[in-house]
């Protein structure tokens, strides 16, 4: 067995590598077609050390960037030929392929990036943070109460730019000695504003209704996925009102830890098709697509699981469901927004559509909503995040100008003698 194992992961190791390589090669044509990027262009940097698998965590950043690309020039570093090829497909803004440290030493001496903008925590990140005299920020790829938006790894940039008073407070019971006044800068969710997208159908009387599970989870404690228990009879009760029409996203990894699981995604998805084939205006969606935003903008309602998507939608300041979990071992952290939500157990997923006519009228339960989105995120009127966001940026420009003018001189400065500098696979 140890043999047959071992000959397994040389396989993996042979596919990846050349994998790999084609890719590599695929990006190197794509980027010969290019114009070479110009030097001295780029002010801020957006560094993504990561493949194609995290996409989702750069993803949401596209429209925010591309909107303050319009004042300050804005560059992705790309680790990853895999990453670098789909950034080029799904957005305008230029990349940099910085495969090796020797790679994105080039970039630093030929760009005048004075902000680097980090969407994740990858242990990579440190290559890119050895450069001084520029401000590195985490933006993060989210909000939300998981133990990853309180590690001490915020403490390694310079400054975090952070939704609100939640994430401030959540920090705050985990960092010792940090200067939050400084170095914690509250915007908002500037995704939010961008929130848009083709809608698949012509917006009419019916009440939209979007159900964004997440998955079954591979351990009891993270057994949040709501398809099972919740999903078969909350769409079904939906579709068979004629009141409603559902936007169905499941999460992409449905279906591989339990069979049965995936068995319910496939039936939710038949009884979309057989009610989209009954009644021709109906226009139920199942939505596989990569983007994520009109969703949230159309949607009278949400039902989700407890997953990011929670706050995506909180965001928005819309009406939300969160589907409690079936399980005892799952764990809630009710200390935040959880604690006041409004749940659906399972044994009512089949009189939904009683529970969001009640939920509409609810004074109470739109105060408590508007208090949290007020707690998570501040102002969520059309565009405010987006100008904080700037006004965050500009903040750290002129913060720029005042060390380079004390410390004389933006030129590059770097240890060309490192030893991280070596040829790194995809």
């Amino acid at each position: 067995m140890p043999l047959l194992n071992d000959a397994r992961l040389a396989v993996k190791v042979f596919r990846r590598m050349v994998t790999s390589r084609l890719n590599q090669r695929r990006l190197q044509r794509r980027l010969r077609a290019l114009a070479p990027l110009p030097k001295g262009e780029y002010e801020i940097g957006v560094y993504f050390a990561d493949g194609r698998v995290n996409m989702y965590q750069i993803r949401q950043w596209y429209k925010p960037l591309m909107e303050l690309d319009k004042t300050h020039r804005v560059l992705i570093l790309s680790r990853s030929a895999s990453a670098a090829l789909s950034i080029l497909d799904e957005s305008p803004l230029p990349v940099a392929f910085v495969r090796r440290v020797a790679d994105l030493e080039r970039v630093v001496d030929e760009q005048p990036l004075k902000i680097i903008l980090y969407v994740n925590q990858n242990a990579r990140n440190f290559q890119m943070m050895r450069y001084g005299r520029r401000w590195h920020v985490f933006v993060n790829h989210g909000e939300s109460d998981k133990m990853y938006m309180t590690t001490n790894q915020f403490k390694a940039y310079d400054y975090s730019l952070i939704a609100g008073d939640a994430a401030r407070e959540r920090l705050g019971r985990v960092l010792w000695d940090y200067d939050f006044d400084k170095r914690a800068i509250p915007i908002g969710r500037p995704q939010a504003d961008h929130y848009s997208g083709d809608l698949p159908f012509v917006p009419d009387d019916r009440t939209v209704v979007l159900y964004a599970p997440t998955w079954e989870g591979d351990r009891p404690a993270a057994a949040y996925g709501s398809v099972a228990s919740h999903g078969v009879e909350l769409v079904r009760s939906l579709v068979a009102t004629g009141r409603h029409r559902v936007i169905y996203r499941p999460h992409p990894r449905s279906g591989v830890v339990d069979p049965a699981y995936g068995a319910a995604n496939r039936e939710i998805v038949q009884i979309l098709d057989r009610a989209n084939a009954e009644d021709a205006g109906a226009h139920h969606v199942h939505d596989t697509g990569a983007d994520i935003g009109w969703q949230l903008a159309v949607a009278d309602f949400a039902i989700v699981d407890i997953s990011a998507m929670v706050y995506d939608r909180l965001a928005s300041g819309k009406p939300l469901l969160v589907t409690r979990p079936v399980s005892d071992e799952a764990v809630i952290d009710e200390g935040g927004y959880l604690s006041d939500a409004e749940w659906l157990d399972a044994r009512d997923a089949a009189t939904v559509s009683v529970r969001l006519d009640d939920l509409r009228h609810d004074e109470d339960a739109e105060a408590r909503l508007t208090k949290w989105v007020r707690h998570y995120f501040g102002d969520t009127t059309q565009g405010v995040a987006t100008s904080r966001f700037h006004a965050a940026i500009e903040h750290l420009l002129e913060e720029w100008e005042t060390h380079a003018a004390l410390h004389g001189g933006d030129g590059p400065w770097r240890d060309l003698d490192d030893p991280d500098a070596r040829d790194d696979d995809d």
